[in-house]
């Protein structure tokens, strides 16, 4: 059984960072896509960044415009995302995910494997 375990949420200013960590058991991780989605209140879920652990390949989404970074820690199968230059419109739960190639975002119904979520909440 695959589990996904998030870590790193909280609150921040605006302005401020977060680095949100994701833990992925079992050997899935090895050859898996790791994504980062968030949803606020009232809204679909939105992808935020993916990445493939054999390659290191990072894609994000379009809105992202620099301020998060994907990494990954193949040693401690972790995949991390680095939020900076927070605002309040980044408040929301953000969610690990993994599937076994890497889809585009809207392929939901592709991603096979969700974490329980992270809440961040950024104020002004």
């Amino acid at each position: 059984q695959v589990q996904l375990v998030e870590s790193g949420g909280g609150s921040v200013p605006a302005g401020g960072s977060l680095t949100l960590s994701c833990v992925v058991s079992s050997d899935f991780y090895s050859r898996a896509c790791v994504y980062w989605f968030r949803q606020a209140p009232e809204k679909g879920r939105e992808g935020v960044a993916r990445i493939n652990t054999v390659t290191g390949t990072p894609i994000y989404g379009d809105w992202v415009k620099g301020r998060f970074t994907i990494s990954r820690d193949n040693a401690k199968n972790k995949v991390s995302l680095q939020l900076s230059s927070l605002k309040p419109e980044d408040t929301a739960m953000y969610y690990c995910a993994a599937a076994d190639l890497c889809w585009e975002f809207s392929s939901l119904e592709r991603i096979d494997h969700w974490g329980q979520g992270t809440q961040v909440t950024v104020s002004s």
